[in-house]
């Protein structure tokens, strides 16, 4: 038998208090007392007002119940309901606590007095099908035959005990999106914070070069400006060498054109003085060679040569520090090539790329292919990890580093408990306090070796087969009562031009 066939069946056991005079007072259209209560022909009862309100919604004049045609448009009043509605109320107001609690009874069972629609009845029951509340007639209909049905504060108990099972988990997640929200608002800091600081090492590092441009400049201009004097004091010299000579020379021609025309005598005893001024002047002015300015001197291949000149002041590393994966505790340097511990730093997001507790930092590049060196500066540091980890591997949360996880590495503890990071650890013996260590990964090959820098010799080598892009990593450990507080920093390389 259903739930609702068992209500149909005990009406009284409901009692839906339809003959309380509370609820007989009630209008049927604003479900609250009446006001200057007025009569239809078909004996329905409605406040002037509602009735009003309710005739200009709809194009013909019916009752709001029933829907028979009203045959007047201004309805008479009901004296008696009238009367009786003043009564009420003056009961009311001489006992304000039983009015009240009788308010407090009708809102409870009419869910603040609402009625069917349909019937004009009061809503008492839910159908837990449909989702929606009715009436004691709506339960006989056809839509609601055989559906589970519950009386309204039934339903509503059990829904809103629904409703509160669902606020825990939805606390939850706002919670989780509020704690979203604040790392949006911290990374959104900190981008700010990573722009401003790379637009100054940008200015910085251009401003370097423009200094090395602006010096480069001058010293050329200065030397074209020294060999410009120098050739130019050489030839203006020799400008006056020779004007001095044409001088001289125009002096002897004038003698001897003087001497042709004057008499022989006087031009015979002469005659050997002039010859021998003429043998002294019969020797043609010499053409130095490398008098111009070396314009191919200073203008060829300019920019390569200053290019070249420039690279002997640059530091090129094989791979870049990632700051963005470095964890909290550690600062790595403006330049990207060192790494130290800090300390626990609040203002760093915590965004997927960067190793939560795991006090180390990757490299920018990633290889999955050839052949690739890089040497690590470790002087005399008490602790520190490196080598390789592969790109896939749990940035969050405690790691453990051993090729199972995905790490390739060796580590000092103590001063000089060298280890390889195997499972478990390998230990080392080493001649040796190695200050630089060179990592060598033969990706295709699957081998990532670990040599002293000093001598080449091999402290350890892994073997693997590599199935994923692989990134060099650099953990300087934490520093404890002042020690183990220098950085790890990666050595530059030595760059070379090859002219083909």
């Amino acid at each position: 038998m259903s739930y609702g066939k068992e209500l149909h069946q005990r009406p009284s056991t409901m009692d839906f208090r339809m003959s309380s005079l509370d609820d007989d007072l009630c209008c049927p259209v604003c479900c609250d007392t009446y006001s200057d209560p007025v009569v239809l022909r078909c004996s329905h009862s409605f406040c002037r007002f509602c009735l009003d309100t309710f005739w200009k919604t709809m194009p013909t004049k019916e009752c709001p119940v029933c829907r028979r045609r009203s045959s007047t448009d201004d309805p008479p009043a009901n004296l008696a309901l009238r009367n009786i509605v003043e009564t009420f109320l003056k009961e009311r107001r001489q006992n304000p606590e039983e009015g009240t609690s009788g308010s407090e009874t009708r809102g409870q069972e009419g869910s603040a007095g609402s009625r069917c629609s349909q019937h004009g009845e009061r809503l008492l029951l839910y159908c837990m099908i449909d989702h929606e509340a009715i009436c004691v007639v709506c339960q006989t209909s056809e839509k609601h035959q055989s559906h589970q049905l519950c009386l309204m504060d039934e339903a509503a108990f059990d829904l809103k005990e629904e409703m509160q099972t669902c606020l825990g988990p939805m606390r939850e997640k706002l919670e989780a999106f509020d704690k979203a929200k604040q790392e949006c608002v911290k990374t959104a800091q900190h981008i700010q914070r990573q722009a401003h600081h790379t637009e100054r090492q940008i200015k910085k590092t251009f401003e370097e070069l423009h200094h090395f441009l602006r010096v480069e400049e001058a010293t050329r201009i200065t030397a074209l400006v020294n060999e410009t004097k120098l050739k130019s004091m050489i030839m203006n010299e020799k400008i006056v060498h020779l004007t001095m000579k044409m001088t001289s020379l125009s002096d002897t021609i004038k003698d001897i054109e003087k001497n042709i025309n004057a008499e022989n005598i006087a031009f015979l005893k002469a005659y050997r003085d002039i010859k021998g001024r003429t043998s002294n002047t019969l020797q043609h002015p010499e053409t130095v060679s490398g008098s111009l300015i070396n314009v191919a001197k200073h203008l060829g291949s300019l920019k390569f040569r200053v290019w070249e000149k420039m690279l002997g002041t640059v530091k090129c590393t094989p791979v870049t520090l990632d700051p963005n994966t470095a964890a909290p505790w550690l600062s790595v340097s403006d330049d990207l090539t060192a790494v130290r511990f800090q300390g626990l730093q609040d203002h760093i997001p915590d965004n997927p790329e960067r190793l939560d507790l795991c006090v180390c930092v990757t490299a920018l590049e990633g290889f999955s292919a050839g052949k690739h060196s890089w040497d690590v500066e470790v002087g005399n540091k008490t602790k520190w990890d490196l080598g390789v980890l592969k790109a896939s591997i749990h940035r969050k949360g405690v790691l453990s580093v051993n090729p199972s996880q995905g790490f390739w590495a060796i580590s000092l503890r103590d001063g000089s408990k060298y280890s390889a990071c195997t499972r478990p650890w390998t230990h080392l013996t080493l001649k040796t306090k190695p200050r630089r260590i060179r990592v060598l990964l033969d990706y295709d090959n699957g081998q990532v070796s670990f040599y002293d820098h000093a001598n080449m010799s091999i402290i350890y080598t892994y073997y693997e087969k590599f199935t994923e892009k692989v990134f060099p990593f650099f953990s300087p450990c934490i520093s404890e009562k002042a020690q183990n507080t220098e950085p790890l920093r990666i050595c530059p390389i030595k760059l070379s031009i090859v002219k083909q």
